[in-house]
Order: structure tokens, then C-alpha cells, then sequence
């Protein structure tokens, strides 16, 4: 999974698990958004390889958000960023300069919290996170299979200190009892600086794979972030709701799954320095439209 090729392969392979839509027949190129403003009440953006790379705003993204605001257009922020808090991530847009307002973000882990009961949840988490933002009782899984065994459902919020061992102690505790697994992160790589990092839904789909049934994905393109999106957007239809992201499978998919319109953003993220054309006549997933940067 080091390579655009592979990666786009993987999300094919998986294909059959993702939402179904009738995506346009055709993509056109423009400059930037202004050229698509009048056909948008709301602009929704992905995060990596849209408006930041890393920790640093992509050139002009945060003025782009001010302009579409002055034209009237609501904007959202819509990421499948699961490793930490609500509050962290706006905090992380506001340090970008974005401004943009608290529920104006909506963030996978928004939707995995609205999903949870009052069960014992073992949770797969980056060290840093805290998980007090968890309104039910929680256990931190690491390296005790008996803690595999002790909790009633699992939520995977990040794979930052997850390894292989760790994965086959989970496959073990869900083979020998069944329990759900929600996966907050349904991306399968994330683009990075220096590469590509597996991602929460990398290792759901293997778990998949191995005939393991009650994996509930979370994230773009499955429809709870979506449905999020719209109940924040009430007076706006779907056809006048626009996503712009860097990925077909995920944010292309997903939204035009939900009746938007869609861009692809080639320039910073999955597919930057490749030929998207290719990967879109491939996958039969044509955006609205195509542009290097928002």
C-alpha cells in the first residue's frame, strides 16, 4: 500500500462494501471554485491535500474559504480525522488560519460518538488521546489479549501505535466471540510528508476479508458523515451542496452516494504528480469537475 496504483487497487478490491452511486458520466476542468460559486449554496472540504498539508495551510486555501463566504456560500469542513477530539479538531483549522466556527467542522469521530451505547467499548487510540470525549465506559487496548476478551464492542480510532500483533489479537477475540467493531476512520491510507500511512479502515477490511461480519464503517464515504453534513445544512437541497476532496473512493464516492455535487482537488493530496484522468476513467467515477487547488 505504498503506491497510488495499489492503494486505487485496494479501494476496487473493497468496492463491493462501499455505498453505491450514479456519479456523473463526464468531468470538466475549471480554474478554481469561483468558476462553479453560482451553481452552490455550501462548499464542503475535506482536510489533507484540500485545505492543509500536515500542519501547514495549502497556498490560498484559508483566503478561498473567505471568499465563498462573502459570496453568500456556506462552508463546511468534513473529515475523517478519528484520533482526536471535536475540540481538537477545530482547534488544528483555527491554528491554520481557516476560520472557521465550531459547527462548521464535522469529523468522522463526531459520528462514531453518536453511534455508541452504554456498553463496554475497548478502544484502539493514539497515546495523546484521552478519550474523555466518550460518553460511555471505555478500556484502552494495547498488548493484554485479556482485555480483548473483557469488552462488549470495539471502536478503532486510530492506528498510531497499532501493529500486526496487535491486529491478529483483535481477529482472535472477534473469531472466538463476535461483538461489533466500529471503525471511525474508513480511510485506507492517509496521504503524509514523507508517504502514506495505514489507516483504521486498512485494517477493518481485512478483518472483513476474513469473514468477520459486524464491522460498522465510520467516515466518507458511508453515509452517517454525510447525513450530518445535511441536517447542519436544513434549507439546502443535495443537488446544491458541493464536496471537494482529494479522493475518488472516499470523498467523490460518498458524496455523489448522497445526491451532491463533486470535485476532485489533484494538486497535494492522494493523487498528487499522477494523471487523474486515468484513475477516474478506471474506476468509472467521474466528479463534476477537476481542479489543481480550491
Amino acid at each position: 500500500m505504498d503506491t497510488v496504483a495499489t492503494i486505487f487497487d485496494r479501494y476496487e478490491a473493497v468496492r463491493h462494501r462501499l455505498p453505491s452511486a450514479s456519479a456523473a458520466t463526464a468531468t470538466a476542468q475549471i480554474g478554481s471554485l469561483h468558476d462553479i460559486a453560482a451553481q452552490a449554496d455550501a462548499f464542503v472540504f475535506d482536510a489533507y491535500g484540500v485545505l492543509n498539508i500536515g500542519e501547514a495551510g495549502i497556498p490560498g486555501a484559508s483566503q478561498r474559504l473567505r471568499e465563498l463566504r462573502d459570496t453568500g456560500c456556506r462552508i463546511r469542513i468534513l473529515s475523517n480525522a478519528a484520533s482526536y477530539s471535536h475540540a481538537g479538531a477545530v482547534t488544528k483549522f483555527r491554528k491554520l488560519g481557516m476560520g472557521v466556527r465550531d459547527h462548521e467542522i464535522i469529523t468522522s469521530r463526531d459520528a462514531t460518538l453518536a453511534q455508541l451505547d452504554g456498553r463496554l467499548w475497548g478502544c484502539i487510540a493514539a497515546v495523546e488521546d484521552d478519550l474523555s470525549d466518550i460518553p460511555c465506559p471505555t478500556r484502552r487496548l494495547v498488548d493484554d489479549p485479556a482485555s480483548y476478551d473483557q469488552v462488549d464492542g470495539f471502536v478503532f480510532l486510530s492506528t498510531e501505535v497499532w501493529s500486526l500483533d496487535r491486529q491478529a489479537l483483535l481477529e482472535d477475540a472477534l473469531l472466538k466471540r463476535p461483538r461489533p467493531l466500529i471503525i471511525a476512520n474508513a480511510d485506507l491510507v492517509a496521504p503524509r510528508e514523507h508517504g502514506f500511512s495505514l489507516e483504521p479502515g486498512y485494517f477493518g477490511h481485512l478483518l472483513a476479508d476474513r469473514g468477520i461480519r459486524d464491522i460498522r464503517f465510520v467516515g466518507k464515504p458511508f453515509p452517517a458523515v454525510y447525513e450530518m453534513i445535511e441536517a447542519s445544512l436544513p434549507e439546502t437541497p443535495p443537488g446544491r451542496i458541493v464536496m471537494c476532496g482529494d479522493t475518488l473512493h472516499t470523498d467523490i464516492l460518498g458524496a455523489a452516494a448522497r445526491g451532491w455535487q463533486t470535485v476532485l482537488v489533484e494538486h497535494d493530496g492522494l493523487f498528487s504528480g499522477h494523471d487523474t484522468g486515468a484513475y477516474v476513467n478506471r474506476a468509472r467515477l467521474f466528479p463534476n469537475w477537476r481542479l489543481s487547488r480550491i
